[in-house]
């Protein structure tokens, strides 16, 4: 299964770039995901429950990052077991490019699965994966810009859980 898509952030690539190597950022753009170690220079091992039509599993897996270009492109690799469920492996090559209002995400995911899994069927399955896929950027999205416009205004809203923004910010 093979897919790709784009999407504009309102922040720079610098930016971005550094989110798609945070471990807190991929745990909350994960869906299911339980927990997450490690480092982009060694991997990161983690443990993601996700249900694809009748079949829900626990999948622990590891994620290398490479081929890396600094503030403008990466590819995400991954392999999880799922037990009986099967397998899932695959990978994303990302691409980051300035526009005048932040940058263009662009991405490229090739996905493949095997167990009972492939039993369910690909049309199944490649909608499980492109929900997967827009679920993580859209959250990404969502943890680099703040709430949306015609959201309450900050002081009167509830407080939030700290953003990626807001804890790089804190670094500094």
């Amino acid at each position: 299964m093979q897919m790709s898509d784009q999407r504009e952030i309102k922040a720079d690539p610098a930016t971005v770039f550094a989110a798609l190597l945070d471990p807190e950022v991929l745990k909350a753009c994960v869906p299911g995901t339980q927990e997450i170690s490690g480092s982009p220079e060694d991997g990161f091992e983690a443990t993601v429950v996700q249900k694809v039509g009748p079949v829900k599993a626990t999948f622990k897996g590891q994620v290398t990052i490479s081929d890396v270009v600094p503030n403008e492109k990466l590819t995400i690799s991954g392999e999880g077991k799922g037990g009986a469920a099967g397998f899932a492996k695959g990978g994303a090559v990302v691409t980051l490019a300035p526009t005048a209002e932040g940058t263009l995400l662009s991405y490229e995911v090739e996905a493949k699965v095997g167990g009972k899994l492939a039993q369910l069927g690909s049309r199944l399955i490649d909608g499980f994966a492109k929900k997967m896929a827009d679920s993580f950027f859209e959250t990404l999205q969502a943890e680099l810009e703040g709430p949306a416009e015609g959201d309450a205004p900050a002081e009167e809203a509830a407080p939030a859980k700290t953003g990626f923004l807001a804890r790089l910010k804190g670094k500094s």
